[in-house]
């Protein structure tokens, strides 16, 4: 877990790298070697989970840069948390936000399950 993804002071200080080190106690749904999914503190659907890769990574562009293996980790985990949510197969949807105009406020990649209700088109 030593890797560091074009990681600047403010990814390595942000609250979701707190969050990995155990220094913000959260709602775990899942978590395994590479990822953690806990419950969003400011929900927006009857499901909303984030899930974090527990290396610091600033977002989905830096992703690229990241061993396969992170990325193959997020992607399973997103199907996990539908499954233990009871959303795989009434529909969900998984955001990530990259960058200001993309509306991504954490500057460390994070991923949004959100479901539970129907989601409208095109979102905000």
């Amino acid at each position: 877990m030593d890797m560091d993804i074009k990681s600047t002071d403010d990814v390595m200080s942000s609250i979701f790298a707190r969050v990995v080190a155990g220094d913000i106690p959260v709602q775990i749904v899942y978590e395994d070697d590479d990822v953690l999914a806990f419950t969003d503190v400011a929900p927006t659907a009857p499901v909303h989970v984030l899930i974090i890769p527990k290396v610091a990574i600033r977002d989905l562009a830096a992703l690229a840069e990241a061993p396969p293996h992170i990325t193959t980790a997020l992607m399973h985990a997103v199907m996990h948390v539908a499954n233990l949510t009871g959303i795989a197969t009434t529909g969900f949807r998984t955001v990530f936000n990259t960058g200001r105009d993309g509306g991504q406020t954490v500057p460390y990649l994070h991923a949004h399950v959100i479901g539970g209700r129907p989601l409208e088109w095109p979102p905000g």
